[in-house]
């Protein structure tokens, strides 16, 4: 098993050691959706746009020009999500 285990990953991403619910990226990038704890990808809220993209592409193993066009939500429980930029009209 490496260290990007679907279900190691799934497990930390779930629960932190401590008990508690791990702020998380919810990832939706082509066509795949996923959660990914911060401390996985050395993260934090503080974190910039830019570094978090990197942080998920290099994770995730893809280039940062794939997710050159992706919007990051910061929500109020202190979890993201990174999502394709929506185009209305």
């Amino acid at each position: 098993m490496t260290e990007n285990d679907a279900n190691k990953l799934y497990d930390r991403a779930i629960k932190r050691a401590d008990g508690t619910d791990p702020l998380v990226v919810h990832v939706r990038v082509m066509g795949r959706s996923r959660d990914i704890a911060f401390d996985l990808l050395s993260i934090n809220s503080e974190s910039n746009d830019a570094m978090i993209r990197q942080a998920v592409a290099q994770f995730m193993e893809l280039t940062p020009a794939q997710l050159r066009d992706t919007v990051i939500e910061r929500h109020e429980n202190g979890n993201m999500t990174l999502r394709p930029e929506a185009v209305f009209g």
